[in-house]
């Protein structure tokens, strides 16, 4: 799907560079692939202290049945 952005040349200059991206395109898709990549790490973090374990349950005992 074609878009036209308004987009900072100097930050795509800069992702270009440290990524090594030959194109604005590839530049624009992994730096949208790490955003979602790290929103989600960032969502996995704040669960974390959020799931509460059985205390008494016995993972191997269901290992061997």
């Amino acid at each position: 799907m074609p878009t036209n952005l308004a987009i900072d040349d100097q930050l795509i200059a800069q992702v270009q560079k440290i990524g090594g991206y030959k194109t604005k395109r590839e530049a624009v898709n992994e730096a949208l692939a790490e955003f979602i990549k790290h929103r989600k790490q960032l969502e996995l973090i704040q669960s974390f202290g959020e799931i509460n374990y059985e205390p008494d349950y016995d993972y191997k005992k269901d290992r061997r049945s």
